[in-house]
């Protein structure tokens, strides 16, 4: 299962990463293309759960918790991290 969470992550992270240049790009008028406006808190709950839940995995796994345990605390990451995400974002912090 390490190898799923990793992956995850890594996915993960490449999303937010992408995500937060695109959005610094379009607000500098760089670029037209606005992942807020496009995929809007949708979007970030994805990248956000997906961060989440491979580090919540990772963490759980490498802490010793039993393979059934650390999915059930992947999961549980997955589900905080899509939340708090999807309720941060350009409406938030005006």
């Amino acid at each position: 299962m390490n190898a799923v969470y990793g992956v995850v992550l890594s996915v993960g992270l490449v999303g937010l990463i992408v995500w937060v240049v695109t959005v610094a790009l379009h607000e500098s008028g760089v670029i037209e293309f606005d992942p807020d406006g496009r995929f809007g808190a949708g979007g970030r709950a994805i990248v956000g759960g997906s961060v989440g839940f491979g580090m919540a995995g990772l963490s759980a796994s490498y802490g010793g918790w039993p393979a059934a345990l650390a999915a059930v605390g992947a999961l549980a990451g997955a589900a905080a991290a899509a939340v708090w995400a999807a309720r941060m974002g350009r409406e938030a912090a005006s």
